[in-house]
């Protein structure tokens, strides 16, 4: 049995909703999950067998709580994997896909040679505090679920 941390940064909250189907989809497959901010997880994370970190993209920019999430546990993470997760683009075009997989992997980038065993982009949602139009939400729940699915092959053995 796993013990797997799935840390995450929001401003708005969508990103902890995804972060809570993921840690959902994880106890459904038997593993245990603990679910917290990222600027809460001060203790060192090597207790568990993966860590899952997620955030979202705003301006071109990786949530700054996830940044510093890598850089406060940045030597934990020689022995413990980590994957992560951005919510990207809130317009369904394949462009905005890429350029939000882009920031993603620029942001990644400045963490130096950590290796990530899973990365995903998921679409974003408007902000709830939009006045104007429908609230646009392209999270994908299904391919959210599917990639929390894979994640337990990555953890280390327990022990």
């Amino acid at each position: 049995m796993s013990k797997i941390l799935v840390a995450f940064a929001t401003k708005n909250g969508s990103t902890e909703e995804v972060a809570r189907a993921i840690a959902e989809t994880l106890r459904r497959d038997g593993c245990v999950v603990d679910v917290r901010r990222a600027r809460d997880v001060r203790q060192a994370v090597a207790g568990w067998d993966l860590v899952v970190l997620g955030a979202p993209i705003y301006s071109g920019r990786w949530h700054r709580d996830a940044h510093r999430f890598l850089k406060r546990h940045r030597d934990d993470f020689e022995v413990v994997p980590v994957a992560v997760f951005a919510m990207g683009p809130r317009s369904g075009d394949e462009e905005g896909w890429q350029r939000s997989r882009a920031q993603l992997d620029r942001a990644l980038a400045k963490r130096g040679l950590l290796a990530y065993v899973a990365v995903a982009v998921f679409g974003g949602v408007d902000p709830s505090k939009q006045q104007h139009g429908e609230r646009r939400d392209l999270r994908d729940w299904e391919a959210i679920r599917a990639w929390a699915t894979g994640l337990p092959a990555f953890a280390r053995p327990p022990g």
